[in-house]
């Protein structure tokens, strides 16, 4: 990594904001539960989309939950595996994952439309430990059909960094 990989220092002086699109998304789950401890330490923490922070988290917390639990509405068999297969493929090959950021999941419990983010946040990070520590099977995505555990922290991974592209972090 050199210093075209970091944002303009002079820039985040004057607005005291760092976009997470600023910084190298993370690369794994691990890597999200230390960017849920560096938000908690932010002086503030919003987005820039259409979702306030508590539902952009409370997103992230049910697509790891539902990975276990299972999802209220999966497409058909068919769409996962050929559409749905052939999109996880394409994320994955190109490291990245870009869907419709105020896309809630089928069937999933309305998201909280406003308030204090922080209890999403935990929520969250117990959704990455429970899911890293599960030894069971795991459910099939709605879209993308029956995933390995490794493939699944993929998906993971690239939702949540793809949620980080709106997320705007108001250093102390």
């Amino acid at each position: 990594m050199d210093h075209r990989d970091f944002p303009d220092m002079t820039m985040l002086a004057l607005t005291g904001a760092i976009t997470m699109a600023d910084f190298p998304k993370i690369q794994s789950l691990n890597d999200a539960l230390h960017w849920l401890d560096k938000m908690d330490k932010a002086a503030s923490a919003r987005t820039t989309g259409a979702w306030p922070l508590v539902s952009v988290l409370e997103h992230m917390a049910q697509s790891v939950e539902m990975s276990m639990d299972g999802f209220p509405r999966p497409k058909s068999v068919v769409f996962q595996s050929t559409a749905g297969a052939a999109a996880f493929a394409f994320f994955k090959w190109r490291g990245r994952m870009s869907h419709g950021l105020s896309e809630p999941i089928p069937g999933a419990a309305a998201l909280t439309p406003a308030g204090d983010w922080r209890p999403a946040a935990v929520r969250l990070d117990a959704a990455i430990t429970r899911f890293g520590l599960h030894q069971g099977p795991l459910k099939p995505h709605f879209a993308y059909g029956a995933l390995s555990k490794s493939d699944f922290a993929r998906a993971h991974v690239l939702h949540i960094a793809n949620h980080q592209d709106e997320i705007v972090l108001d250093q102390v």
